[in-house]
């Protein structure tokens, strides 16, 4: 709610002083991180608000809703760091800081909620604060990409909204603590399943998973770098967390297990992570290459989610968040490159490692990680990942599963190292009497810069995560 109250008093404070309110929602944002590490001294905190939008709004900081409410905040700040410089001459910048601070506490209420009813409020919210970066530029391209996501957003709520009503008739509550137990006394099995499946098309369709995956690809590009960032980073994350909570809470592991439903989910998430990147490797703008990867890198979540073995289930949790930061730090990078050359097609972006070195080499990092290069947090997951697939004993999956992440693996580096490759070693006929240093500020570099450093650290240090995540894995499978 800090955020929010936050957003308000930012816009108030824009409309009269614009250096003033850059500080202030730069401040609100180190506050929110300082709250979230806060949390960690309090494990198991619960806060419960009655007769707040109907039902009331129950939050609970526990095992990894804590992990996802820190990584938020730390993203968060990471990209509201370098706005001051991407928007020093666009226009509404009052609106976009308001939407920003909005979808920080909206995105902190879905990871911190106690109940599904409280998941969907606040996910609403998301969607729809998130949807004015989107439309930020103005351009008719940012227009007609606006209305595929407030398409897919509202349809998406609809549905949501359908089957939270149906759960709750059938099993009489929402809270995530009590609806293993209340769903598994309910008689009506298809109806069970038919709430089930309508809570998961909608948070899916956040998630980015094939068929649901249209608005990414258009989203991405017109949406301004820090925004793209915390779309690809954090918000594609609230519809995995809810995908969790529908598969582990509402329906159970044991009950889906060698199903049709799994292997048929398993299917859609294989088909996603494959196609997302052989489409990012054929796009040739650097933001739409980086959005078809995301619909790649987050079915790889999905997967872990779909194997329902322990070892699968923490290597799509550390995948949660070893994405997030490489993602951030990729998306950050190529907002650099575009706003300091005016270059968005790959191909004009040889010799950047000449001109923007910094910048190259963060991008270097960052693209190590998510094709999986140790030490970085992107080889510990996806280690975890392809362990796992061979464990589910799925006749066909513990084969094809490994080999179409390996696949994947290859093309994420055909579409991300040649920015590094063309970028450095431009060839004996480039041009290198022009060259001039076109690096960004330190408000650009330095987040790019601690991000790569966290792509690393989220790999060498990766222990006491994985241990974290083991105890919410235990808890749910």
């Amino acid at each position: 709610l800090f955020p929010m109250a936050g957003a308000v008093a930012g816009y108030l404070t824009g409309r009269k002083n614009k250096s003033a309110r850059d500080w202030l929602v730069l401040a609100v944002t180190v506050v929110e991180l300082l709250g979230a590490l806060l949390l960690l001294y309090f494990p198991g905190a619960t806060l419960r608000l009655d007769g707040i939008c109907g039902l009331g709004l129950t939050f609970q900081a526990d095992g990894f809703r804590m992990v996802m409410a820190l990584l938020t905040a730390a993203v968060w700040m990471m990209t509201t760091l370098p706005s001051r410089s991407y928007f020093a001459h666009a226009r509404n910048r009052n609106r976009y800081y308001l939407f920003l601070l909005l979808a920080l506490g909206a995105t902190m209420g879905i990871f911190l909620s106690g109940d599904l009813y409280t998941t969907f409020i606040f996910f609403e919210m998301m969607s729809f604060a998130s949807y004015v970066w989107v439309v930020q530029e103005e351009t008719p391209e940012a227009i007609s990409a606006s209305r595929s996501y407030l398409t897919i957003g509202v349809l998406g709520g609809l549905v949501t909204l359908m089957g939270v009503f149906l759960l709750y008739h059938l099993a009489g509550t929402l809270q995530l603590d009590a609806l293993r137990d209340a769903c598994a006394a309910v008689e009506n099995r298809r109806l069970l399943y038919a709430a089930g499946g309508c809570i998961l098309f909608g948070f899916a369709a956040k998630a980015g998973m094939f068929p649901l995956h249209i608005w990414l690809p258009k989203a991405h590009p017109v949406a301004p770098a820090p925004a793209s960032a915390v779309l690809s980073g954090v918000i594609t994350k609230a519809g995995v967390l809810a995908v969790l909570r529908v598969i582990y809470y509402l329906v159970g592991a044991d009950v889906l297990r060698g199903t049709w439903v799994q292997k048929g989910f398993m299917t859609l998430t294989l088909i996603t992570v494959f196609m997302g990147s052989m489409l990012a490797y054929r796009e040739p703008l650097i933001k739409k290459r980086l959005a078809y990867s995301t619909v790649s890198q987050v079915s790889y979540v999905l997967f872990g989610l779909a194997c329902m073995v322990p070892t699968a289930f923490e290597g799509a949790m550390l995948h949660v968040v070893a994405h997030s930061v490489i993602k951030d730090a990729l998306f950050l990078c190529a907002g650099a490159f575009i706003h300091q050359t005016g270059k968005t097609y790959v191909r004009d972006l040889r010799g950047i490692g000449k001109e923007m070195p910094i910048t190259t080499w963060c991008w270097t990092i960052a693209s190590l990680g998510l094709i999986g290069i140790p030490p970085t947090g992107g080889f510990v997951s996806k280690w975890e990942l392809a362990t796992g697939s061979l464990q589910t004993g799925l006749a066909g999956f513990d084969v094809i599963g490994p080999v179409i992440l390996i696949v994947s693996a290859l093309l994420t580096a055909a579409y991300l190292l040649p920015v590094t490759i063309n970028g450095f070693f431009p060839g004996s006929d480039y041009d290198y009497s022009g060259l001039t240093n076109k690096e960004g500020g330190k408000l650009m570099t330095v987040p790019m810069i601690l991000l790569a450093i966290g792509v690393v650290v989220t790999g060498v240090f990766a222990q006491p995560l994985i241990n974290a995540i083991a105890v919410a894995a235990a808890s749910v499978l």
